[in-house]
Parts: C-alpha cells; structure tokens; sequence
C-alpha cells in the first residue's frame, strides 16, 4: 500500500480522535483501535469496537467523515454490521441521525503573534492585560503520568459539581505515558499554591484542550486568559499551528462559549451522529 505525502501532511492537522496519538493512547490501556485505510481521497479511519447486546460489535468512529460507500469496506475489515459515526463535517448522510452537528472553536495560531491578539474580542484583550498585573507565577510542563496527579484529581471533582464528563483520569495519564512530552500543562500560582490550570494533548501540529480548572483567587486574576496566552505562545514555538478549544455550547456553558471565542477563535460545525448499517 502507497501513501502519498498529502495524507502525511493531513495527519498533521488531523482530529484528535483519528491521531495516532490517540490510538497509542488506547493501546496503552489495552484497548487497541482499528486503522483501516479507505483509499487515497479519503485515507485512514480510526475506529474501536464495541459489544452492545444484541446489536453485537458496534464500530465507533469520531471526528471523521464516512460516506455510505464506505460501509462496505469497513463492514470487512472489521466485522462489524452497525457503525455510530460523529462526522466532523456538514455532508451527505450515511445513516439516521442521532445527534444534530456541535460547533468546536479553532484557534489558530499561524502569523505573528500580533495578529493573534489583533483577532481577539476587546474585553478579552482587556482581562489578559489586566491578569498581567497580579504577578502571578506561570509554568509550563510535561504532565507526568500519573492519574493522581492533583489537577486530575481536582477535575474529577469539578465534573460532579458541574454535572458534566470528561475524560477519565486513567485516560490522561495514559497519553502522557505513551506520547510522552505532549500533555501540556499550564499552572499559575499564587504564593506557590496553584490557582488555575490549563491542559493541552499535542497530536501533529494540533493541541486539543482537555482540562481546564480555575480557583476563586485564579478567577478573580482573569488567569485563564493569561495561561491560554502563554498556551498559545509555548505551543507555536513547538510547531503547533491551531488550537482545538472544544465544543462550543452558548445554552448550558454561554461564559466558556464566551472566553473560547473571545480569543480570537473560530467557531465550525461538526456534522452530527449517525447510525450507519453496513
């Protein structure tokens, strides 16, 4: 089988869910995905496998874009008769849907640095300069991998207040082990005790947000601004040209919508969940 140099080149850019990194990820917790190579215009799907019941194994694909002829070629290389597919973009449907599309923000971070504070909203501006002036201590790290790790720790806690979930602490400490160097982590402290926190996972030349945490006195400093600029610094000078900051949703999480997208980034659909027989 050839690859031509494109495909390298979109793997660079390519979602965090179809990343290698992701699937060394998997791998590492003994759960191995599938890589199946769908011809040259559409190149590799990664994808796991799933037992529900009496639907059987169940193929499960996020953040790519499968079309119908596809299914075949999937259904033979993996056995699997039913498919549960989060498209990441707007196009024909291959199945029923289940879920209508998300919007995740992008921010780029290809040009001057200049031009990156030039995109965002004013008030944003304002908060980053004013976060400047509280003296609070940034650091820039390699997570370790460790699933007891305190920021960790912190955000299974937030989860349950917040009603909302996330990825698993096993999950994270398992990319660390296994890319090692590319979970980011950006701490501010305040008196050597941390106040807020910002984790990116690095896959090719894409850093996707995973955690994020802010105490009182790290809310009060506007420190996620201040650490998401710095974020955006660290991670260019190491190669990273955009920054997936996660679903957007203006209904239950308006303020979060409002900071990802008051940086400067873009908003984009995604193309909704489908239920595809092969």
């Amino acid at each position: 089988m050839t690859f031509h140099a494109s495909h390298f080149t979109a793997l660079q850019r390519t979602p965090f869910q179809q990343h290698p990194a992701y699937g060394a990820t998997l791998t590492h917790l003994g759960r191995p995905p599938l890589r199946i190579f769908l011809g040259q215009a559409v190149g590799e799907v990664q994808l796991v496998r799933r037992r529900f019941g009496p639907m059987g194994q169940v193929g499960l694909i996020s953040r790519a874009d499968v079309t119908r002829r596809d299914l075949r070629r999937l259904r033979e290389a993996t056995g699997c008769r039913l498919f549960v597919i989060n498209a990441e973009t707007p196009g024909p449907a291959p199945g029923l849907q289940l879920k209508t599309g998300a919007h995740v923000a992008e921010l780029s971070l290809e040009g001057p640095a200049k031009d990156w504070r030039a995109r965002m909203a004013q008030k944003w501006r304002n908060r980053l300069n004013r976060a400047s002036d509280f003296g609070l201590k940034l650091t820039a790290l390699a997570l370790p991998p460790d699933p007891g790790h305190w920021l960790l720790r912190v955000d299974q806690a937030q989860q349950v207040v917040k009603r909302y979930r996330g990825y698993p602490p096993r999950f994270t400490a398992a990319f660390a082990a296994a890319n090692r160097g590319q979970a980011r982590l950006f701490e501010a402290r305040a008196r050597g005790a941390p106040v807020a926190a910002l984790l990116f996972l690095c896959h090719g030349a894409v850093a996707t947000y995973h955690i994020g945490w802010s105490g009182p006195e790290g809310r009060a400093a506007s420190a996620h601004h201040l650490l998401l600029w710095r974020a955006m610094v660290d991670l260019a000078a190491r190669g990273v040209t955009r920054l997936d900051l996660g679903i957007v949703d203006t209904v239950t999480a308006p303020g979060l919508a409002r900071f990802k997208l008051g940086s400067g980034a873009q908003c984009r659909a995604l193309g909704g969940t489908w239920l595809a027989r092969a």
